[in-house]
């Protein structure tokens, strides 16, 4: 176990990063290159002069800056939303003892595998009766608490926060809300880092709901992007452009959230 890894860890490693890295850099590679280069075939390794240009063409041909800020709103509003409730159910159903609270746990995973289509039709009636259709809220409200992440968080405060720390906040007088304020969140902080950070992933890329619940001139970021391709010629320099100009975000909230990601999961592995 003290060994260091060698080099087949190492190549692994580099093949793993070189092959997540490698659409990223094919949609730069195509998107910096000229509408006929784009379309011959394959293009070249090296990038091409034109990324600028078809940047600023994407900015003129949809509201880009409109949609981006929608979709960091609708990102951000509905990845905290889901980490706040998600661990108070979480906790809940942990560590909380309460009549039916087994059959309600396998209901809300049952739920899971509903697929989201079949419940399109009733929620765009109800948020059409609620005033809020063509709003970016119709896009958050339904997602402000998910089952996988009451599951997720469920799971992992059995473990993550013994019953004995529990009792020792109550015997010094501490409420159900304060024990899991002071107790509970501290303990959850890694898991709900990653759950934060995949459910805003997960909002950003989001095309399907946004697409029906939202108009043409008040999209997401994604929905936008669909608005550059044509029905009978594809602009794959524009297009790439676009999808790498909406990727900026992403990798920018990696870089500066890396760090506290992996070492809060290092803080919640550590025992004792």
């Amino acid at each position: 176990m003290s060994r260091r890894p060698g080099f087949l860890v190492y190549g692994l490693l580099i093949a793993f990063v070189l092959g997540s890295a490698a659409p990223l850099y094919w949609s730069f590679l195509l998107g910096s290159q000229t509408k006929e280069e784009a379309s011959q075939g394959i293009p070249p390794l090296l990038p091409g002069g034109h990324f600028i240009d078809n940047a600023q063409r994407v900015l003129d041909s949809l509201p880009f800056w409109k949609a981006l800020g929608n979709s960091l709103m609708v990102s951000t509003v509905t990845a905290c939303s889901v980490v706040f409730f998600c661990t108070l159910a979480g906790y809940a159903f942990a560590k909380l003892r309460f009549r039916g609270s087994g059959p309600l746990m396998v209901f809300v995973i049952a739920t899971m595998a509903v697929p989201t289509q079949l419940g399109v039709v009733p929620l765009f009636i109800l948020m059409s009766r609620l005033g809020w259709a063509g709003s970016v809220w119709s896009v958050v409200i339904p997602w402000l608490v998910t089952a996988f992440g009451v599951f997720f968080m469920r799971q992992y405060l059995v473990d993550a926060v013994p019953d004995e720390l529990i009792e020792a906040a109550r015997m010094d007088g501490c409420s159900q809300i304060r024990t899991f304020l002071t107790v509970a969140v501290p303990a959850a902080r890694p898991a709900a880092a990653i759950l934060w950070l995949f459910t805003f992933m997960q909002v950003w890329t989001d095309f399907f709901w946004p697409l029906i619940a939202l108009p043409p001139d008040n999209p997401t970021i994604q929905v936008a992007l669909n608005q550059l391709q044509s029905g009978y010629f594809k602009d794959f320099s524009l297009v790439l452009a676009g999808t790498t100009l909406a990727t900026i975000p992403l990798l920018v909230l990696f870089v500066l959230a890396g760090r506290q990601l992996v070492s809060g999961i290092m803080q919640g592995a550590v025992k004792g």
